[in-house]
């Protein structure tokens, strides 16, 4: 009797990893998420003074655009932070439920699943959205580089 009370605190303790996985993971995701923003804030703020020295109406033009789509890019890292934490809400649920499930005497069936699987959609959301805006910022940068290579061929 006392071995299986070890085996299913042990069967117990193995469920719970798989959603320590993807805490981990989610938690990694969430770290780079709050990094992209913070350039993304950083690169805003240099638009915003350049834009405020400029004169030229086509180049403010130019720099309005980048900003709109430096807003762009907040928002869809901001959707995507959320996606995340959201996440972590549903796998730190899964983990209690089935520590609490084997308490009551496996009595909340699916429930933990049903979390698990709420929690990887929550990431599956969130990495579309973040994938999503990293095309944005390639797209940025390339326009940039671009403009930058015609101004300078225009000037040589």
């Amino acid at each position: 009797m006392l071995q299986n009370a070890a085996f299913a605190h042990y069967a117990i303790l193995t469920a719970m990893l798989a959603p320590a996985f993807f805490l981990t993971a989610t938690a990694s995701l969430l770290m780079s998420a709050n990094t992209r923003l913070a350039r993304i804030i950083d690169r805003t703020r240099v638009l915003l003074k350049e834009l405020a020295a400029i004169d030229d109406p086509v180049e403010s033009d130019l720099l309005d655009r980048r900003i709109a789509m430096q807003r762009r890019r907040t928002s869809m890292v901001m959707r995507g932070s959320q996606c995340l934490y959201l996440a972590l809400s549903f796998f730190v649920a899964t983990s209690l439920t089935v520590a609490a499930d084997s308490l009551v005497g496996y009595r909340l069936g699916a429930t933990p699943t049903v979390l698990a699987v709420f929690g990887v959609l929550s990431m599956f959301a969130a990495s579309v959205l973040l994938a999503r805006e990293s095309a944005l910022a390639v797209e940025l940068v390339n326009e940039e580089m671009d403009h930058a290579h015609a101004r300078a061929r225009r000037r040589a």
